[in-house]
C-alpha cells in the first residue's frame, strides 16, 4: 500500500506564531506515535525557522527565493525528498507576507498529487495584536491588503498566543479558534480538527489583482544574513544575542525603520538562543538553552522584514555587526520580486 501522507499548509502573516505552532503540534504527534516533518518558505534563504525547526530534531525542508505559488516545482521536490522519511504529516508553511495559496498551490497539489498525498485544510494563523493593527482604519494599506486576503482564503482561522491575549478582536463573517503553542491549549484540538478529513480543503479563491498584489509585498524589504562571531573570551548565546539584538532594534527604530518581523538565532557548540519581535519596542520573546555554558564561536543568522529601503537595513546591520568580532558570510537584502505563479486554478478541486 502506497504510504500517503497528510500535507497541514499553514498561511498567516508574519509573526502570527507559525513556525512555533508547528513546533507544538509535531510533539503532540510525536506523543501518539506519528511522525511530523516540516517545509519551510521564504523570498530569501539563510532561514532562523528552518535551522530551528532541526534544532527540535524535525525533518525539515525548505523553499526559498519566493513564495510556494512561484515555486510550486521546488514545493513538490520538498515534499518527495521528506516523502522518503515515512512521515504522517508534514506541515508546509507558507511565507508570512503570501497570499493566494488556495488556487496557486492548494488546488494543484490535489489535481496532479492526489495520488501521493492528501492535503488537509487551509490554516491561517492570526496574532490578535497583529490583527487589531491591519484592521485599523489606520493600518498601513499595504500590509492591510495582505492580511485581508489571507484571511479571506483561510478554511479555518486561528488566533494564536491565547495565553497573553484572552480577547481577541471580531473577526465579522469567520469562525475563528484560539490556541496557544506556548502553553499548548487548543493545539491538539486544533490538530484533530485539521486531520479528521471531514472540511473542505482550500475552498475559498480569491480574485485577486496580481498588479496590487506586487506593489503590496514590495512595500517590505526582506534581509537575511549568516555571520561567524569569534570571542576572544567565550560567552554564553544569552551574552551575545541579548546586546546585539538590543543594540539593532534601537538602531533601526531610531533610523524610522517600522520592524514587521525581527529574528535572531545564536548556534553555538553549547546550545542555542532565538529571540524575536514584530513590532518596535515591542518585549523581546526569547527560546532555546538560556543557560547555554560559553563558548568561542558562535554562528548567527538574522531576518528582518521591515517597511524601508532595503539600502537602509544593510547599512543598519553591518554597522550593529561591526561593533562584534564578526565576519559576515552570506546576505541578502530586497524587495520581493512580483508573483508569479507557475499554476493557478480558477475552480476548487
Amino acid at each position: 500500500m502506497i504510504h500517503r501522507p497528510v500535507i497541514v499548509p499553514l498561511g498567516g502573516f508574519l509573526g502570527a506564531g507559525k513556525t512555533t505552532l508547528i513546533l507544538a503540534a509535531a510533539r503532540v504527534l510525536q506523543s501518539l506515535g506519528k511522525r511530523p516533518a516540516a517545509i519551510l518558505n521564504d523570498q530569501g534563504e539563510d532561514l532562523v525557522d528552518t535551522r530551528l525547526v532541526r534544532e527540535h530534531k524535525l525533518n525539515a525542508d525548505q523553499v526559498t527565493g519566493g513564495c510556494f505559488c512561484c515555486r510550486f516545482s521546488d514545493l513538490a521536490d520538498a515534499l518527495e525528498r521528506l516523502r522518503e522519511h515515512q512521515p504522517d504529516v508534514i506541515f508546509a508553511e507558507a511565507v508570512g507576507s503570501c497570499t493566494d495559496i488556495s488556487a496557486t498551490t492548494l488546488q494543484p497539489l490535489k489535481r496532479d498529487y492526489a495520488d501521493r498525498f492528501r492535503v488537509a485544510p487551509f490554516t491561517v494563523l492570526v496574532d490578535p495584536q497583529r490583527a487589531r493593527q491591519l484592521l485599523s482604519p489606520k493600518a498601513d494599506p499595504d500590509l492591510s491588503f495582505l492580511f485581508r486576503n489571507q484571511l479571506a482564503e483561510a478554511d479555518l482561522v486561528s488566533f494564536s498566543r491565547s495565553d497573553l491575549h484572552s480577547q481577541a478582536p471580531e473577526l465579522p463573517g469567520l469562525s475563528v479558534r484560539s490556541l496557544s503553542s506556548r502553553t499548548g491549549q487548543g493545539v491538539a484540538e486544533w490538530l484533530d480538527e485539521t486531520l479528521s478529513g471531514e472540511l473542505i480543503t482550500g475552498g475559498k479563491l480569491l480574485a485577486i489583482d496580481y498588479a496590487r498584489y506586487a506593489r503590496a509585498e514590495a512595500a517590505l524589504s526582506w534581509l537575511n544574513c549568516r555571520a561567524t562571531v569569534n570571542l576572544e573570551t567565550p560567552q554564553s548565546p544569552a551574552m551575545v544575542v541579548g546586546p546585539f539584538f538590543d543594540r539593532l532594534s534601537a538602531a533601526l527604530t531610531r533610523g524610522d525603520v517600522r520592524i514587521v518581523h525581527l529574528k535572531i538565532l545564536d548556534e553555538c557548540g553549547t546550545g542555542y538562543i532565538k529571540a524575536g519581535i514584530t513590532a518596535n519596542d515591542q518585549e523581546v520573546e526569547v527560546e532555546g538553552v538560556l543557560d547555554a555554558s560559553p563558548a568561542g564561536v558562535h554562528e548567527l543568522l538574522v531576518n528582518i522584514r521591515a517597511v524601508c529601503e532595503p539600502q537602509i537595513l544593510r547599512e543598519t546591520l553591518e554597522t550593529e555587526l561591526a561593533a562584534l568580532p564578526s565576519q559576515i558570510t552570506a546576505l541578502q537584502c530586497f524587495r520581493p520580486a512580483p508573483p508569479r505563479p507557475e499554476h493557478r486554478l480558477e475552480m476548487v478541486i
